[in-house]
């Protein structure tokens, strides 16, 4: 085997799209993940190591079979209204575990990383499009746990010498376009599967959380990426690290922002029929609005989306769960 990256995390749902597109650029990958939220159907390297990125054991396994040179870092738990719940599960699995796996990458002699972070290191922005060097301020503890371990990638690299890359997303959404791989999650807190769950009769009816936010109109408003243009800016960021300075950090989002109103609107067209919702409280720690400046990604990166409208991240999200009406339960 040539040199092989290492995908924590990789069944999960945006882990599991960025396999693909790796597998498709012919590059070599080697998944671990201990599958409480991710899915062995979305697999798509027979490189798979079942087990915890702290687990000592698991990551000897895995740096004495593969020649393990780049590592991707998708596992985390992320959900934001749990994270206000139960603050020291987050500051756990995110921050304690994510230690504990660079520090086993330095032992290892790993070249560099790429990191999946996340726009709520902002918390609430002074203003949209929202550019890398914006305060960041999180201000709920899964935004606290991702801007900590960036904090901590950063020392890392100056020190130790393995590079670090840090994606900050916007929405992920969507699915592969060629019918793959989907979103399936549980529960499932992101928009448009719930728009799209709501339609297959799986739901009673969609949740809108808060129409009093100060946006044209009352709810909050998200800028949505694809998630296979969110996977190819990892391999972008990859190959960016043989020649990138230590530490960098880049936005991924699509620039636009769209109101969740407008997400249910444009689902209503594609599927023909109006989808039952009903008006609950807002959720803690959620901004009115979230909208990225990505320009840096564009320059340096040289990333280009090429599924960006709301119709097709939609609609290729419709595809697959019309195909997959109990997930990857078939």
């Amino acid at each position: 085997m040539h040199d092989a990256i290492l995908v924590t995390g990789g069944a999960g749902y945006i882990g599991s799209h960025t396999v693909l597109e790796l597998v498709r650029a012919g590059r070599e990958v080697v998944v671990v993940d201990n599958l409480s939220k991710g899915h062995v159907r979305a697999l798509r390297t027979p490189h798979f190591i079942e087990g915890d990125i702290a687990d000592p054991s698991v990551l000897e396994r895995i740096f004495s079979t593969f020649p393990i040179k780049k590592v991707i870092h998708f596992a985390a738990q992320s959900l934001v209204a749990e994270s206000m719940r139960d603050p020291r599960k987050y500051f756990r699995e995110n921050v304690v575990k994510g230690l504990a796996l660079f520090d086993a990458l330095i032992d290892a002699g790993v070249e560099g990383i790429v990191l999946s972070s996340t726009a709520a290191v902002y918390g609430h922005p002074q203003g949209c499009p929202i550019p890398e060097d914006a305060p960041a301020v999180p201000v709920n503890p899964y935004g606290e746990s991702k801007l900590f371990l960036e904090t901590a990638l950063c020392r890392y690299a100056q020190v130790y010498g393995m590079k670090a890359v840090s994606l900050r997303y916007f929405n992920a959404a969507g699915a592969d376009p060629g019918g793959e791989l989907g979103e399936d999650h549980d529960p499932e807190t992101h928009l448009i599967p719930n728009i799209l769950n709501t339609a297959l009769g799986k739901k009673d009816r969609l949740e809108i959380f808060g129409d009093d936010y100060p946006t044209d109109d009352g709810t909050a408003v998200r800028d949505y990426i694809h998630v296979t243009d969110l996977a190819r800016a990892h391999i972008l960021a990859l190959d960016r690290i043989a020649e990138g300075p230590p530490w960098e950090v880049f936005n991924l989002g699509n620039a636009r922002g769209f109101s969740v109103r407008q997400v249910l609107d444009c689902a209503e067209r594609i599927i023909g029929r109006e989808i039952p919702f009903e008006i609950a409280p807002r959720r803690a720690g959620d901004p009115a609005t979230l909208v990225a400046d990505a320009s840096k990604a564009a320059k340096i990166l040289g990333w280009q989306q090429n599924l960006a409208d709301l119709e097709t991240i939609v609609g290729t999200a419709w595809q697959w769960a019309r195909a997959h009406p109990k997930g990857y339960g078939r």
